[in-house]
């Protein structure tokens, strides 16, 4: 089903000129005003409204939650049950410049998720996200498009400049041993560490090997983010699945056997429509 865009993010964003060649170096890119303030203001509520009733961690005492729900409440698949989500999921803006940035001709979904970083909420730690991933390319990206002004307070991301072509720390979830190795690593190898605040409208991309983090939500209001993970709509499931990675076969490719293409309703194409 072909979803209702209420707001106007379906317009084409003209790339700076550097911002492909960049990301490919770099492994991510921050682009400015990439959607409008007032679109964003506008699908906010909703997507707030459905954390808020789909999370399952807020209820948990702070003390005893594990490393990943001390960072941040953390809901996927909400494309399904928000209509603020599904626009930006079905955001053809958005899809078209994940398709320009990988250099693919066409983009599907992998993933979406809300990542909602409470008041005083805990760092997020070193990582790249693609260890959780049975995919059979590394042509895959996460636009990270916070719902808010974010300051450095807030907790934006932090980036390795061009980690993802270095592959130690990529057999580590994320956890406080990855931060600790990873961070380590990374200062012994001198890579850049790159933290910016994020206007409302401005959107970073980054690919499933580039290592970031997030720092500590020091401020007194939710850090509220929306993801979408786009994946080249030739991409196959890795022929042998990690045991790691079969929650994320099962839960966001479901019915696709290894060495398929995950062309089913929960990886629609979106890009071109």
């Amino acid at each position: 089903m072909r979803p209702t865009l209420s707001t106007d993010l379906h317009t084409p964003y003209r790339l700076p000129p550097t911002a492909v060649e960049g990301f490919r170096r770099d492994g991510f890119v921050k682009l400015p005003r990439a959607l409008e303030p007032a679109d964003l203001e506008g699908l906010e509520p909703d997507i707030t409204d459905k954390v808020r009733k789909y999370d399952t961690t807020s209820d948990v005492p702070f003390e005893e939650r594990d490393t990943l729900q001390k960072a941040f409440l953390q809901v996927g698949n909400l494309w399904r049950g928000s209509q603020g989500a599904r626009d930006i999921v079905f955001s053809q803006r958005l899809a078209r410049i994940a398709a320009e940035l990988l250099g693919a001709g066409s983009v599907r979904l992998f993933a979406d998720q809300a990542l909602y970083k409470e008041p005083g909420g805990a760092i997020t730690p070193w990582h790249a996200d693609q260890y959780y991933w049975p995919l059979d390319t590394d042509r895959v990206c996460t636009v990270w498009v916070p719902l808010q002004e974010t300051p450095l307070e807030m907790g934006p991301l932090s980036f390795a400049r061009s980690s993802h072509r270095y592959e130690f720390g990529r057999d580590l979830p994320i956890s406080e041993e990855s931060e600790d190795r990873i961070r380590e690593e990374l200062d012994r190898m001198q890579f850049e560490t790159v933290q910016e605040p994020f206007d409302l409208g401005d959107v970073s991309f980054h690919l499933g090997w580039t290592f970031h983090r997030a720092g500590q939500n020091e401020s007194n209001a939710p850090r509220r983010v929306m993801t979408v993970v786009y994946m080249d709509a030739e991409t196959r499931v890795t022929p042998k699945i990690a045991e790691h990675e079969q929650a994320q076969l099962d839960i966001l490719m479901p019915g696709t056997e290894p060495g398929e293409r995950p062309d089913g309703p929960a990886n629609p194409l979106l890009y071109p429509l």
